[in-house]
């Protein structure tokens, strides 16, 4: 096993000048703010956001991004309880993707991204003793990690090495089946 991980070291590091030779767009790394619609909880999140991305050809990259979405209160319900309990509830998004993009080239690159990775909630409640609050709230359980299956499109336009980007996609979170959510990306980034 360890000489078919050496073998694939050495292709790679073979393989590293002609991809450079490719393209004078090896890297790029950005942030970004992060508009996030969750669903299940008819909540909207906001936070901020970073990505680095490697060319494999003049037209695709590979990319990995994180997503911090900040605390959100919000009034939630214990629908066991007698009689209904609502109670504040803080709920936060921890976000981590990993695929591929492909674009057009030039100055204005029009692009469609797939990413696969995982998404972590967070629940809280300074008051649960007194309210009942288990950290679950609409079968969403505190410390929760689901994997993510995120197809998006988006546009992005450079001067030179300093551009901009903005993202649409679905951030698809698996659970008992699939639940959609709306995710919008926009932020500076940088090529080199």
């Amino acid at each position: 096993m360890r000489k078919l991980w050496l073998l694939v070291l050495a292709f790679l590091v073979a393989g590293v000048p002609a991809m450079f030779a490719q393209s004078t767009d090896h890297f790029e790394a950005g942030a970004f703010f992060d508009y996030n619609r969750n669903e299940n909880l008819n909540l909207n999140q906001y936070g901020f956001g970073g990505r680095l991305g490697f060319a494999l050809r003049p037209n695709v990259n590979l990319e990995a991004e994180g997503a911090y979405d900040f605390r959100r209160s919000f009034t939630a319900s214990i629908p066991t309880a007698i009689p209904p309990t609502t109670f504040p509830a803080n709920f936060r998004t921890t976000l981590g993707l990993f695929g591929i993009k492909v674009h057009t080239t030039g100055p204005v690159r029009v692009y469609g991204t797939v990413k696969g990775g995982f998404v972590n909630f967070s629940i809280g409640n300074p008051s649960s003793v007194s309210t009942g609050f288990s950290n679950t709230v609409s079968n969403i359980t505190d410390g929760d990690t689901h994997p993510v299956f995120y197809p998006g499109a988006g546009v992005e336009a450079f001067a030179k090495w300093f551009g901009v980007r903005a993202e649409i996609g679905d951030m698809m979170w698996m659970d008992n089946g699939s639940h959609n959510n709306l995710r919008i990306t926009f932020g500076p980034q940088i090529r080199f």
